[in-house]
Formats: C-alpha cells, sequence, structure tokens
C-alpha cells in the first residue's frame, strides 16, 4: 500500500514531556526519542508522532480530534490508565460494534480505548 496521501504522523501537546513518557511508556509500551527538552518522538503506537511542550490540552471539547485506541481488555487496560495517572473520563459504555471509554494522559488530552467484545 502507497503511504501517498496517508495520515503518516501525529503530534499532540504535553505540559511536561518527562510525566507523557513514562504514562505511554508505562500503559501502551511505547518508546520515545528526544529531540531537544521541548519535543519527543514515539514509536511502537501502531503510528508514529510526537509530544511538544505546550500550555495546551486536546479534547473534543475544545475542539481537537479524538484519537481511539483498540484493546482485547478494556478492564486491563483502564486499570493500566489510572495506575499511570490518568483519569477515566467517560465510563465503559456501549456503542454499535462494542464498547469504550474515555480518560485524559496526566496532561489533559483527551483519548479513547474501544473493544469489540
Amino acid at each position: 500500500m502507497s503511504s501517498h496521501d496517508k495520515i503518516n504522523y501525529l503530534e499532540f501537546p504535553s505540559r511536561d514531556i518527562q510525566k507523557t513518557k513514562a504514562f505511554f511508556s508505562a500503559v501502551f509500551d511505547w518508546t520515545f526519542t528526544d529531540y531537544g527538552p521541548e519535543y519527543t518522538a514515539f514509536a511502537n503506537a501502531g503510528i508514529d508522532g510526537g509530544f511538544f511542550l505546550s500550555e495546551q490540552a486536546s479534547t473534543t471539547d475544545n475542539g481537537g480530534a479524538l484519537v481511539v485506541f483498540f484493546s482485547d481488555s478494556l478492564d486491563q487496560t483502564q486499570a493500566a490508565i489510572e495506575a499511570a495517572g490518568g483519569a477515566v473520563t467517560r465510563s465503559i459504555f456501549s456503542f454499535p460494534g462494542g464498547r469504550r471509554f474515555h480518560f485524559i494522559d496526566p496532561n489533559g488530552n483527551e483519548y479513547a480505548v474501544w473493544s469489540n467484545q
């Protein structure tokens, strides 16, 4: 499949780069490469991307896109998120095709996790 005209990279704001790296490493096993004190790139996430130092946060309330992770076990993923300092903002609910929940990372960015089980 050609990568021409496809989403190739995502960037997110981060109030604290070190907290970001610790959270996503612990929960999703992401790896990071730092490019100075204000930027880190991530890998092992299904798509590559990075976090840039910013006081802003990305949420659906402020018009941000919602990144949705897939999980074989919502309960396990939710427990890992909470143990690493994330907070569930919308408990597990059903929707056509599966179930999901929403959470914020330690920087205030909103994400969701879904499962077809």
